[in-house]
């Protein structure tokens, strides 16, 4: 893409293409000569989608982004971890993938558009907005209420029972703040009073009462084992469940019944193991067809094919690196 002969081929794909899809900061493909107007122009059905740190526009748009620091900016990292000590990262990269996932929406809506009027748009995907766009009502809270969500560790609070709690032998999520689950969960524990408590009766009253209603209930788990809690509490239609681990997503039927986990054949690796498609599509559901491709695996069949250059344009290009 630095070299002038990289460039014509991007255009002449760009010209064939449906979509483009790319992560530069904002600028770089402009400095190469195939940014927006330029690609556009050749192909006016074209939709380009950028992802990037901070957008393409504003102040802060040069500035070099990543998943971490759009998860900072959106107000994710602030209200994750413990109370009492700095905030924690979510356990993976969720705003890389939050930024995928606003970019696939984007495409698709534009691609909607695109069938009622013919016409190709941009698609301008910020880490940091896709992370924010999942902070639920924390920016209406500060503008109504002044107030500002902090670190609550395992709980929400105010929303309770919804916790993990302790068994004989692990441990056991269960989430019963609704009044007709917590009533459920009540005469499961054999303590249906326990409903009709004013400290516990309402949505209200258990979120002031939160840390002496999760005691009761911790009390009460611990005296069972993990997998016959777990059956009680389905019994009485009380939502619950394990903190599953890879290895137990593995050995789980739900998974294996639905095909959440399958396998794939690898030139290196003989087979993998990875998450199927989601969500299903009942007429055109979504399949792992192939592992992800090494760099320049289908170089020969997309310049070839799509492209139509000849085995000696194809050998020529690459002993100058421009593929």
């Amino acid at each position: 893409m630095r070299q002038a002969e990289g460039q014509s081929l991007f255009k002449e794909l760009a010209r064939q293409s449906d979509v483009v899809i790319e992560n530069f900061r904002p600028g770089t493909l402009e400095k190469w000569n195939c940014g927006w107007e330029v690609l556009s122009a050749l192909n006016p059905r074209l939709i380009m989608a950028r992802v990037s740190g901070y957008g393409q526009t504003g102040p802060y748009s040069q500035r070099a982004g990543y998943g971490g620091i759009g998860e900072a900016m959106g107000g994710l990292r602030y209200i994750v971890g413990e109370p009492d000590r700095p905030p924690s990262r979510v356990g993976i990269s969720i705003g890389d993938s939050l930024a995928g996932v606003h970019a696939c929406m984007g495409i698709l809506s534009a691609l909607h558009y695109r069938e009622r009027t013919g016409v190709g748009q941009m698609v301008d995907a910020a880490i940091y907005e896709s992370v924010l766009n999942m902070m639920e009502s924390l920016v209406t809270e500060y503008d109504q209420l002044r107030h500002v969500r902090e670190r609550s560790g395992a709980i929400l609070p105010r929303i309770a029972p919804s916790n993990v709690y302790p068994t004989r032998d692990g441990i056991v999520m269960i989430g019963a703040n609704q009044d007709t689950v917590f009533a459920r969960l009540c005469t499961a524990m054999q303590s249906p009073d326990l409903a009709a408590d004013s400290r516990y009766k309402d949505h209200e009253a258990r979120g002031t009462h939160q840390q002496q209603l999760d005691a009761i209930i911790g009390k009460w788990t611990a005296t069972f084992g993990t997998h016959e809690l777990l059956e009680l509490l389905e019994m009485h239609g009380v939502p619950s469940g394990l903190i599953y681990r890879t290895a137990d997503m593995l050995d789980d039927p739900h998974f294996a019944a639905r095909e959440a986990i399958v396998s794939t054949p690898h030139p290196h690796f003989g087979t993998l193991r990875m998450q199927n498609v989601a969500p299903r599509l009942s007429r055109s559901p979504g399949s792992i067809r192939t592992a992800a491709p090494e760099v320049g695996q289908h170089n020969e069949e997309i310049y070839r094919d799509v492209l139509g250059l000849d085995a000696a344009t194809l050998a020529a290009y690459r002993a100058k690196a421009v593929i």
